[in-house]
This record gives C-alpha cells, sequence and structure tokens, in this order.
C-alpha cells in the first residue's frame, strides 16, 4: 500500500463517515479527473466483469448510458469487445453514443421490448425498467443492478443485485486507462464542501458525476 503523503493529490468517495483509505493520484490525472472515477468505474467494472462476467462478442443493455455510471459502463463493455445499447432520455441519446454506446433506446418514446435478446443487462434504475429488462435477457445471461434487489428474474439466467467494493488494482487499471486516454470521465457538477448538500439534491436532473471540493 502506497502511503499518503501531505503534497499528494488524493480522492476519495463522499459518504456519511470521514474518508478512512484516500487513494493517492497514483496516475497523476488532472484533480476533478482522479476524483471522478473510484465509484463509478469500479461499479461498471464490477457489475461487468465480476458479476456480469462480460466477454468479448457478447451484447450488453446499459441503463443510463449517459450518467456516470452507464457511460462508465458503456466505454468498458465497448472496449470488452461487447456490442452496447444505450438507454436513457431523447436528451442524452448523444451523450451515450459519444461514449460508447453502439444503439439508443429513448425510454419516454421507443420501446424497450424492441431491443430483443441481449446476454447482459447493467441497471441502474430498478422499478419497472428493471423488471422489463428481465425478460430481455437471453437463455444463460444476467441482469445486474445496483438499484437493489430485481423484481424479477430472467427466465433461463441470473439476475445480481451488487454493492460495489473497494478494490486497489481495478482502481489502478481504471486510473491507467484514463490517463492514457482509453477512458473518459463524466464530471456533471463541481461544489464546494459548502455546498455539498445541495449539490447532492439539486432541483434539477443533473448528468454525470457529482464532485466536491474540499478546499477552493
Amino acid at each position: 500500500m502506497k502511503a499518503i503523503v501531505v503534497t499528494d493529490e488524493a480522492a476519495g468517495t463522499a459518504g456519511m463517515k470521514l474518508v478512512e483509505r484516500p487513494e493517492p493520484d497514483a496516475a497523476r490525472l488532472a484533480s476533478l479527473s482522479g476524483a471522478s472515477i473510484a465509484m463509478t468505474g469500479l461499479t461498471a467494472w464490477q457489475g461487468l466483469f465480476e458479476h456480469g462476467h462480460l466477454r468479448a462478442g457478447q451484447s450488453v443493455l446499459v441503463h443510463g448510458a449517459a450518467g456516470a455510471v452507464g457511460s462508465m459502463a458503456a466505454q468498458l463493455a465497448r472496449q470488452a469487445g461487447a456490442y452496447v445499447i444505450g438507454t436513457g432520455r431523447a436528451a442524452h441519446r448523444q451523450t451515450a453514443l459519444d461514449f460508447g454506446a453502439q444503439e439508443f433506446v429513448d425510454l419516454e418514446n421507443d420501446s424497450l421490448e424492441d431491443v430483443g435478446g441481449v446476454d447482459l443487462v447493467f441497471d441502474v434504475f430498478g422499478g419497472d425498467i428493471g423488471k422489463r429488462s428481465a425478460g430481455l435477457v437471453r437463455a444463460g445471461g444476467t441482469l445486474v443492478t445496483v438499484a437493489g434487489p430485481p423484481e424479477a428474474r430472467p427466465a433461463d439466467g441470473l439476475a445480481v443485485d451488487f454493492v460495489v467494493v473497494s478494490d486497489r488494482a481495478q482502481l489502478s487499471e481504471i486510473a491507467q486507462r484514463v490517463r492514457d486516454g482509453r477512458l473518459r470521465t463524466n464530471i456533471g457538477q463541481i461544489a464546494t464542501l459548502d455546498d455539498a448538500v445541495a449539490a447532492f439534491n439539486p432541483t434539477e436532473r443533473v448528468k454525470g458525476k457529482t464532485i466536491i471540493r474540499v478546499r477552493p
């Protein structure tokens, strides 16, 4: 484990307790990029590869593909050789495509069921969208979700409700990909520590990762 020294740039995830193990910006990322990848990157990585067992040549439906987690999942899946179908609102179509989705489903106007069968569903919504998505999973496929226990399961596949865990090796690999340009971060808004509560409870929907600056 590399030690943190006073001059290091470091990043952590905001939560209900103090950061216990801040990560030094080992990949020498720009501070904002480094701060945006921990939770989003690990969630996407673990959902796709640890729980979804995604392989080259498979198809994956990524819900919220223009969001902080979804955009990372779309990029990682595309790099792994999968065919990526993104979902979201009509206004977010181009963003999802820019982050790696090869097709896009407008959840407000398109029929989700027209997607047909996919090998993996990466769900961040839950509810009715998650329930309908279970019916899209091919035999032997998987639905992974971070939105709580799924209301429906694939008829001949798996449903995995997971919670992201810290993994230094995975985070190091993600940071390296950001540094060398293979992955792009998706930063939505930047706020000071004094404005953190308002930033996490916006009056309008904000796409991308919210970053809290501890110091000006």
